[in-house]
């Protein structure tokens, strides 16, 4: 196979990944098989490919998945999947990235400035009667994601933690 028919597999593989659900690396799996194992795929050479767009698919797609769970605006919207995603999320991020050699800096500054606005926005809002809470999920839980991404607990607005899961 020609080098530039498996680059637009690659591209087309990694444009995949980049729309896929909620796992990007069950995503990144499919990929896997279907280039190299699947009998109807292309049965290319792992030597002969560079993965890394793949795998920077995979990135982008759980950086754009955390962050759209932490938009205020997506709150009421069929996407929106809580917090309790964002921390799963997350924490698959960081394994993947650190698997594959990513740096979380950037990521991480992003994900603490929307948690904090976030979170921020909740708080206003279900105090003020707006809405009711979409917390989905506990206290503690809230305070551990919060210090892996380098908040302390005193900066989470007062009275978080009556909108969040009851352990």
């Amino acid at each position: 196979m020609e080098r530039d028919e498996i680059e637009q597999l690659i591209e087309e593989e990694a444009f995949l990944i980049k729309h896929s659900g909620e796992t990007p690396e069950i995503a990144y799996h499919s990929s896997l098989y279907f280039l190299f194992e699947d009998p109807e795929g292309p049965g290319l050479k792992k030597d002969e490919v560079d993965l890394s767009p793949l795998k920077e698919a995979v990135f982008k797609r759980y950086v754009k998945i955390l962050l759209r769970d932490l938009k205020p605006a997506n709150r009421d919207r069929r996407i929106y999947r809580g917090l309790a995603r964002s921390i799963a999320n997350f924490e698959r991020l960081m394994r993947f990235a650190q698997k594959e050699n990513f740096s979380m800096d950037e990521v991480i500054n992003q994900t603490r400035e929307h948690l904090l606005n976030f979170l921020k926005i909740e708080s206003d809002e279900v105090s003020s009667g707006l809405r009711d809470s979409c917390i989905n999920c506990t206290f503690k839980e809230l305070v551990l994601f919060a210090k892996r991404l380098g908040i302390k607990e005193t900066e989470l607005p007062d009275g978080i933690e009556k909108l969040c899961l009851k352990s």
